[in-house]
């Protein structure tokens, strides 16, 4: 009798995604419309720091779990929030984690900030207030950058990064929109790519395929050819 081949193994489970928010939930919702049919990663839960967040309405819609905390400095109720999650999003998220929460997701929480780190981060760097303060230090370009979370604010090793050109007549609001914009595609992304690679031992550098980012701009092309030459690779 021929033996029956072993039936092929199952495909892992979606990574489990928890996402940490404090205002309307934009970036979430790139999330959730980029993952609703993922085999790589799912939205398992929403934290907010706010019970009044627009992101808490966006997550139970999409039937997502939501949790409010009472007290976001504590390190326990944060880390009983964030569960069995294997991947950690601050998308929006306002408020310092605790490091105790930190060493709990070693490499596998990230945040996404509205600037190119390290410039144009730290404290009170958040919303308008980067925006206003690239147009203040005459950069040519702005952008994104994706970066795991450490203990201090903006400071984690830099995931990914993409530029978004400063135009003439520029304003905060303009800039805002345009690099807002460009977040929804970067997040996902990254989200997607560090879950199919499974927990890292050391931080994952990632540059996107400029195709899928680049505008018909000269600095935000240089930027894409001189990523083309660089490998995806642990730095």
């Amino acid at each position: 009798m021929t033996p029956h081949p072993p039936p092929p193994p199952a495909p892992p489970a979606p990574v489990r995604v928890a996402v940490l928010v404090s205002g309307g939930g934009t970036n979430l919702q790139a999330l959730l419309d980029a993952l609703a049919d993922s085999r790589a990663a799912r939205i398992a839960r929403v934290v907010s720091s706010r019970s009044d967040a627009g992101a808490l309405e966006r997550a139970r819609r999409a039937g997502v779990q939501t949790h409010v905390l009472s007290d976001p400095a504590d390190a326990a109720a944060l880390t009983a929030a964030l569960g069995d999650a294997g991947l950690v999003v601050l998308a929006g998220y306002l408020q310092r984690i605790p490091s105790s929460v930190v060493a709990r997701f070693p490499w596998r929480m990230i945040n996404i900030h509205p600037a190119l780190l390290p410039a144009f981060g730290g404290a009170g760097m958040f919303g308008r207030r980067v925006h206003e303060r690239v147009l203040a230090s005459g950069a040519p370009i702005s952008g994104a950058t994706v970066h795991y979370v450490d203990e201090e604010y903006d400071r984690g090793p830099i995931i990914a990064q993409w530029p978004v050109p400063v135009r003439p007549g520029e304003t905060p609001e303009t800039l805002a929109a345009r690099v807002l914009e460009l977040e929804h595609r970067l997040l996902p992304f990254v989200v997607v790519e560090l879950a199919q690679r499974g927990v890292p031992q050391t931080p994952v550098r990632l540059f996107p395929d400029g195709a899928a980012f680049a505008a018909q701009d000269k600095l935000v092309m240089r930027f894409s050819d001189e990523a083309r030459g660089r490998t995806q690779s642990p730095s």
